[in-house]
């Protein structure tokens, strides 16, 4: 997790942050939380990318880690 507070909104977001969240492996994105510019706040998992509604730092962190947390759940119900 990275996330810097800014003078300014990133093109495409509406707050003064610019955040990179990454769950994953060693060449394999499979959660991403970011506000690259300028497609704003979106969300990955897996191969699909969709829009996040950003709302507090706290809920980012908590939304990518609630994302996170079912993914094992998910691996590991798989083994």
């Amino acid at each position: 997790m990275v996330i810097w507070g800014l003078p300014e909104s990133v093109v495409g977001s509406r707050h003064q942050f610019k955040y990179s969240l990454f769950y994953g492996r060693s060449g394999e994105r499979i959660i991403g939380y970011d506000n690259e510019r300028p497609k704003g706040d979106h969300r990955h998992y897996r191969t699909d990318e969709e829009d996040y509604t950003f709302t507090t730092i706290e809920q980012l962190i908590n939304d990518f880690l609630s994302d996170v947390e079912e993914e094992r759940r998910q691996d590991n119900a798989s083994k």
